[in-house]
């Protein structure tokens, strides 16, 4: 390499390609004046180097990149105008791109890439950077300003699923693909026993090879690596590397050798190309290992239906962990400083709502606030006025809450400013305008996930790992490596069921680190089919108005026409008998325990009228934020509450319930009080029973008799009205757990159709004639389903997100893996206490609909006997339906498929209660466990897809959305070169 390049060795090929200390100079001449064939051509090189020209280039040979933007820098640090950085977003010409975003040093050499998160999920930044021993990724939870000291790319952040795709070209017409954890999950490297990153081959779309071919002719590079991103159902190229080869695959270095031999030869000798065989002659034949037998699932809770069941899908529907109480403060607000932040924050209308959530909005709320805060509290023998005086202490209760913990969050907390009355002005132009003159503040906070929530859905996780899957726990994991499990996680919009999947998925997959890049990266949020009771509202109010008719008149709650043997079918079940005796007594012991707090939180406001007015929040707290694994034990060794909530704060909650519970003046109950007091109750006894406060355990136990009669009848006071209820507030949800189980069933017809064809090929000889006929009805088949997937109103399109999800498929020709052929599909859905009981009350008591009289429930009489004395779905409480597939039954049986139904009370063990030492030790730690599942159907008991769909479809998405129960053909992932590859490893059918 040291020599001038006219006294290198002729050559008639030349690979040559950037490195360090390479000299490409000298290369590029030694090319020019000998002209060998180059398998990488030198001069586009050059372009590899710099990440826009890439970009550029893959443009210009229309390569799908991701959105992107440059910022170019001449100096460090130079102010551009045309670049505008605010909390969530960066604005680029105009261009904005919201967090999450990418931001990429224009220098291709530069490895140190950033994601900067957004605040409503934690916010904060992760850096990736080329591999330090295990680690390829750091999160920095207290940076939050971009990069300014050089030039960057700007560009949507894609979902991926946590995984990254490598491919590999060797010529136009060939590619290889390899998937491996994305470093943007975790940081972690998984690796080999040799050390090696783990990497596993999957299969390419006809659009991605199309992509390869284009890459490799775009930068004339025949053996070219470059990194693909699969995000809703497109893919995008999001970096060129040049010259790359695959690491430890024999089968892609056979490959590339027949593919680089007839290159060269083509180039320089097509005489001798034709003539030589396109294999490699001299490769020993490798005996084939044979294939490990699959292994069963043996962890089946209504025992085991034949050794070829195979677990097919997993759907659990599952309720977020343990939270603070969710609290509310409403007050008019007529002072100025509070009414500006409206027009300032909502474009300068003075009519119009303004929502404050971002933590620049709430500290400039919290700044109004400490200047209109009463120094003192007035003495009470003063004149003031009993509304000025509550006036004052919501605003210090306003005050406080965004005080708390140190930090802004969106995800917590959140305030509305409604506009109640305006007057007309003239400004300083002699324009005259309208301004609020009052407005309505709502401030909402709490429901903040506790360390105890984390720490339930990370163990909830790892049971799900250990228990759910076959392998014995290391088999979902291996499946997962593998590309043989399709996971999918849903949450709803709120934060403490966000933060509660992402706790799940940690546990699930034994990720590392914290949660807003595991919630980023594996967590989709989907709030039109888990958020919201707007659909059932009016039911669910008639439910409320008849319960409260009960409980307060004391009338006699057993309905005559229910009877001892079907509990669950009286109106009002589980009411307790003395009810209206029971108000009273929550109202005196709720006064009893307000006393109490009221005195803690007079000794902390004096201490606090010491403080500074202008005291600056501290840094944001990322583990405060997103709930942390371990309780505070220094504040609780200072006889402070759990948590960031204040005594102050910790009044305000108690004094409301107080206030709401009971209208002394109108002599009213309200009973919808008595959740939250139970909810109150039960958060102190676990959190907060350090301190002691007297009388808190017995009102736990009436405030807990009065909820179980309250809260599953709130959902509707009798079967019927529940199965109402339920449909319309699960409507959406039922929709898509149809549509699994749908998507899951054609996929595994689909292989075991072609295997069967495949080894049937004599009877498909003497059938000519049928299967011409079957081949024209396929062939139709797939015309209406072209154009139904092209349908702008097809249920695939609108709610269906499986056809835009990510999919990864494991390519058997490449994998190092004795069972390529086994996939199991995974859709967890997390959502609150509403969703759970609408779908279990859809599940259990959907017989009773018209259309489906004379019908089994799908739940059996014991299970339906063992709900009804289940008052309470707890925190992390789940509905899993297991699928499987039995493959020694005909495909046309309804018997092969079959679904399991199971359901877990989640943390219902009251912390009263000392059952074991596991949960006297749990309790100490301020956190319940999960209790186990339990069936939905009797042992032995069989219940098929089929019987499934049709007893769930009348109160799933209308009829008319969605397609025919049997399948007309599979639209899905695969393509039939695909299928036929996977089917030639299919197990099923050998014998037969």
């Amino acid at each position: 390499m040291d020599y001038i390049f006219t006294c290198w060795p002729v050559c008639d090929c030349l690979i040559a390609f950037y490195s360090s200390g390479y000299p490409l100079k000298k290369a590029e001449a030694y090319a020019a004046l000998r002209k060998p064939f180059l398998v990488n051509e030198l001069e586009p090189q050059y372009l590899l180097h710099d990440r826009r020209k890439v970009y550029e280039h893959l443009e210009l040979f229309g390569i799908p990149v991701p959105r992107y933007a440059l910022v170019i820098r001449e100096v460090p640090s130079q102010e551009l105008d045309y670049f505008i950085e605010e909390e969530d977003f960066v604005e680029v010409h105009g261009m904005r791109f919201w967090k999450p975003f990418v931001e990429k040093p224009v220098d291709a050499d530069n490895h140190s890439i950033m994601i900067y998160y957004p605040s409503s999920a934690g916010g904060g930044m992760k850096e990736l950077f080329r591999k330090v021993g295990n680690r390829s990724s750091e999160f920095h939870s207290e940076v939050r300003r971009v990069r300014r000291e050089g030039s960057y790319i700007y560009e949507e952040f894609m979902p991926t699923g946590g995984t990254d795709v490598k491919v590999y070209t060797v010529g136009p017409e060939y590619a290889h693909a390899e998937a491996r954890k994305s470093p943007v999950v975790d940081g972690v490297v998984m690796r080999n026993p040799d050390g090696k990153e783990v990497r596993y081959p999957v299969l390419l779309t006809p659009a991605e090879k199309e992509m390869a071919r284009k890459v490799c002719i775009a930068f004339r590079q025949s053996v070219c690596g470059f990194d693909l991103l699969r995000s809703d159902g497109r893919s995008y190229v999001c970096d060129v590397n040049g010259w790359s080869f695959v690491k430890n695959s024999h089968k892609y270095y056979d490959d590339s050798a027949c593919v680089l031999r007839k290159m060269l030869l083509d180039a320089k000798a097509p005489h001798l190309s034709s003539a030589i065989p396109p294999t490699l002659p001299w490769k020993v034949n490798e005996s084939m290992q044979p294939p490990e037998p699959l292994t069963r699932q043996g962890s089946a809770i209504n025992g085991t239906f034949g050794q070829a069941e195979e677990l097919r899908s997993v759907i659990a529907v599952i309720r977020h962990g343990d939270r603070t109480p969710k609290q509310k403060v409403k007050l008019k607000v007529t002072e100025e400083k509070l009414l500006n932040l409206i027009m300032k924050y909502n474009g300068g209308r003075p009519r119009s709502e303004t929502k404050l959530k971002s933590a620049v909005q709430l500290q400039d709320l919290l700044d109004a606030t400490r200047m209109l805060v009463p120094r003192t509290r007035p003495d009470p023998e003063s004149d003031s006025e009993a509304e000025d005086v509550e006036h004052g202490e919501k605003l210090r209760q306003v005050k406080a809450v965004l005080e708390e913990g140190g930090h802004f969050s969106g995800i917590y907390r959140k305030v509305q400013l409604k506009p109640l009355k305006w007057v007309k002005v003239t400004d300083t132009n002699g324009e005259v305008e309208e301004r609020p003159v009052e407005a309505l503040m709502v401030l909402k906070y709490g429901g903040v996930l506790t360390h105890a929530g984390r720490k339930q859905a990370e163990e909830l996780g790892r049971y799900f790992r250990n228990k759910i899957y076959p392998g014995e726990g290391t088999g979902l994991l291996r499946l997962h490596s593998t590309y043989r499990h399709d996971l999918k996680i849903y949450s709803s919009d709120e934060g403490r069921v966000q933060m509660s999947a992402a706790a799940f998925a940690k546990g699930l997959l034994d990720l590392e680190g914290q949660l807003t890049p595991i919630l980023v990266s594996l967590v989709s949020k989907d709030s039109s089919m888990l958020d919201g009771l707007e659909n059932a509202s009016t039911e669910m109010e008639q439910a409320k108005a008849r319960l409260n008719e009960m409980i307060t008149s004391g009338e006699n709650i057993v309905d005559s026409s229910g009877s001892e043997e079907f509990p669950w079918t009286v109106d009002g079940a589980g009411i307790p008998p003395n009810a209206s005796e029971l108000l009273p007594e929550l109202v005196k012991l709720t006064k009893k325990v307000t006393e109490q707090v009221r005195i803690l939180a007079k000794d902390e406001d004096e201490q606090l009228t010491e403080r500074s007015l202008y005291d600056i929040i501290p840094p944001y707290d990322q583990a405060k934020a997103l709930g942390k694994t371990n309780m505070d034990v220094d504040r609780i060794a200072a006889g402070l509450p759990c948590g960031s909530e204040g005594f102050l704060l910790m009044y305000a909650r108690w004094k409301k319930l107080e206030r709401d519970l009971y209208n002394e003046r109108k002599e009213r109950f309200d009973i919808t009080q008595i959740p939250d007091v139970y909810d109150s109750c039960k958060y102190d006894l676990l959190h907060n029973a350090h301190l002691n406060l007297e009388g808190l355990d017995e009102l736990f136990k009436v405030a807990q008799a009065l909820a179980d009669g309250v809260i599953p009848n709130e959902y509707g006071i009798n079967p019927k009205q529940k199965l109402i209820i339920g449909s319309k507030v699960a409507r959406r949800l039922l929709g898509k757990l149809l549509i699994d189980l749908r998507n899951t069933r054609e996929e595994a017809i689909s292989v075991a159709e072609l295997k069967h064809n495949q080894d049937h090929p004599l009877s498909m000889n003497i059938e000519k004639e049928d299967t011409e006929a079957k081949s024209k009805k396929i062939h139709k088949n797939e015309e209406i389903r072209k154009s139904s997937s092209m349908s702008d109103t097809s249920m695939d399109q609108d709610d269906d997100d499986d056809d835009k999800e990510t999919k990864y498929r494991l390519d058997p020709k490449y994998a190092n893996v004795k069972t390529p052929e086994r996939h199991v599909r995974t859709r967890l859905y997390f959502t609150s206490e509403s969703h759970i009981h609408s779908l279990m009350n859809v599940l259990r008591y959907c017989n009773l609909d018209e259309s489906l009289q004379g019908e089994e429930s799908l739940v059996s009489h014991n299970s339906l006997d063992r709900l009804c004395q289940t008052k309470e779905l707890d925190y992390m409480s789940y509905i899993v339906m297991r699928m499987f597939e039995n493959t020694e039954v005909a495909l046309e049986d309804p018997k092969r498929y079959r679904i399991e139904l199971t359901f877990s009370r989640g943390a219902d063990l009251s912390p009263l209660q000392k059952k074991d030492d596991a949960a006297t030790s749990l309790h100490q730690e301020h956190t319940l466990p999960i209790m186990g599942p339990e069936r939905l159907q009797e042992v032995g008991s069989y219940l098929t897809l089929e019987t499934m769909e049709k007893m769930i479809r009348p109160f799933a998405m209308p009829a008319e959305d969605f397609p025919p129960a049997t399948p007309i053909g599979f639209s899905g992932y695969f393509t039939k070169s695909m299928l036929e590859r996977l089917v030639n490893l299919w197990p099923f059918h050998k014998n037969h």
